[in-house]
This record gives C-alpha cells, structure tokens and sequence, in this order.
C-alpha cells in the first residue's frame, strides 16, 4: 500500500497500543471488554487493519477514553480514510481490489454488488490472482502478497456479529479468467460460502431484466462507507447523500435476486455447463 496510508495505519495503531499499555490491559482483555475479536485488536494495533469508527469507539469506551483522547484517535482514524480517498497507491501496482479489502475489514455489515468481477470476499486464490495480475505494472512478488492478504482478510466470513450480502448478476458467474477448471473450484467455493449463517449470497439470472443498468461494482460499510471500483482503482466515499444513493440502489437490485434453493440450483447448473466445457476453450 502506499507509503503515506501505511504510515498513518502504524500511527494510529501504536497510539492504541500505548493506551492499552496505559490502562494495564492485554490484548485479549481489551478485545473482551470492547466485544471485538483478539486478532481485531492485533492487526489494528499493529498497523495491518483500518477498524470501522464503530470498532474504534468500542475500543476508547473500553480503554475509559476520556472525550478529547477519544477525539484524538477518531481524528487518526480519519487521516488514514483520508488517505485512502486520495488515492493512495498499493505496492507493486496491485491497488485494484485492495481497498475494498480493508474497508470491509472493520465492518459489521458488508453489502456488496457486483455486475463483472466477483466480489473480493468471495474469490479463490487463483481467481484473485488473475484479478491481481491485470493491473498495470504488477510484478510476480506484488501479485503473490496480494493474494495472500486476500485470502486472509476473508476470514471476517466467518466471524460471528458480521453480516455481508452480495448481490451478483449472472454475467458474475460467466465472465472467467483463466479456464474452466478455476471457474469451478470459484463456483464450489460460492456454494460452500452460501451455506454460511453470516452470508446472504443473491444472484439476478440473466431471464430477469435488471432494475437500472448496472455501471460498476460497489461495495457498502456499514452505514458509514461506500467503496466504488473501476478498472483502473477504488474510490472511497463518506458523503451521506452519496451513501444514500447507493443503499438505494443496492436495496433495487437485492430485491431483483434470488436466493436460497434458488441459487444454488443456478450454480450447480453453471458449474454443469463448465464441465461440458472442460479444457475446449484456451484462456
């Protein structure tokens, strides 16, 4: 990531740090007192994860944050998004997909949309890694970090208190990197992730018209954060009309999908026509 966003990650994380040392409590103590997860406070303490402003006020109130402390830790917070919306680079040229990795890391509830790409949650490490690899410029070692955080960063899947929807077009299911083989490894890989209680996973099949045209894909944070992507990187955006405007237009296209049995007959059917055609096609 870029140096700027990094450093400001690592500032913001040593101050926590310091306060919890101040108020004598271990990591595991704060993330019990705060109703947060241990590794929640480790990766935020050690500059690897931006917590959303509902896990960092969780955290003042359990460190007995006086209001201008407190104060103080919301304004680093938002030095780090700052960054982020500024345009921050990723090393190696691999921006693409990471900061919607690590919005939604500190968020309870997760929406995404998606009309092309799959969303960053819910790809496998090779579907990533093609993913990764059409950025401009990446290198090899750029390329294999990023992947790796991805699959990491996952783990809030299955996090218990977390709640994500993603609603996809069926043009999602069909638009395919590398060959058929990968293409059902990811569909197996969405039956397994739809099975979760913590998941809501809804397609629009291409037999039903669309509630608007679909621009691009997105992702909501909570109630505080939209990430937009676009071929060539991510913005970032807190304004509350333009937050507005997206969770209305989320609540159009999730109410346009199906879920349940439904969409699990739907990829068992693409993952039949996949194998029909087996390794015919050279990606």
């Amino acid at each position: 990531m870029g140096s700027e966003r990094r450093e400001r990650m690592r500032v913001l994380g040593a101050r926590l740090r310091a306060l919890r040392a101040d108020a004598g409590l271990t990591g595991a103590a704060l993330a019990q007192q705060a109703g947060v997860g241990q590794p929640t406070v480790s990766k935020v303490e050690n500059g690897r994860m931006v917590p959303s402003l509902d896990v960092l006020d969780r955290l003042s109130r359990a460190l007995g944050l006086d209001e201008s402390t407190a104060g103080e830790v919301r304004e680093l917070l938002a030095a780090v998004e700052a960054a982020v919306e500024t345009g921050s680079g990723f090393e190696g040229d691999v921006s693409v997909g990471l900061a919607v990795d690590e919005a939604v890391r500190g968020a309870r509830l997760v929406r995404s949309f998606q009309c092309v790409v799959l969303p960053a949650l819910l790809q496998s490490a090779e579907y990533a890694r093609h993913v990764f690899e059409s950025a401009p410029n990446s290198s090899p070692e750029a390329v294999g970090r990023a992947v790796a955080a991805r699959v990491e960063r996952q783990s809030v899947l299955y996090e218990p208190g977390r709640e994500s929807v993603f609603v996809l077009t069926e043009a999602v299911l069909r638009t395919w990197p590398g060959t058929p083989a990968l293409m059902l490894a990811q569909l197996d890989r969405l039956l397994a992730v739809e099975s979760l209680r913590t998941v809501r996973l809804g397609v629009i099949p291409w037999r039903r018209p669309v509630p608007l045209l679909p621009r691009h894909g997105f992702t909501l944070c909570d109630q505080r954060a939209v990430v937009v992507e676009t071929f060539t990187g991510e913005g970032v955006s807190v304004d509350s009309a333009e937050l507005a405007a997206y969770e209305e237009t989320f609540g159009r296209f999730e109410r346009a999908a199906v879920f349940g049995d439904e969409v699990r007959e739907l990829l068992l059917r693409v993952m039949k026509e996949f194998r029909e055609l087996g390794d015919t096609v050279t990606p």
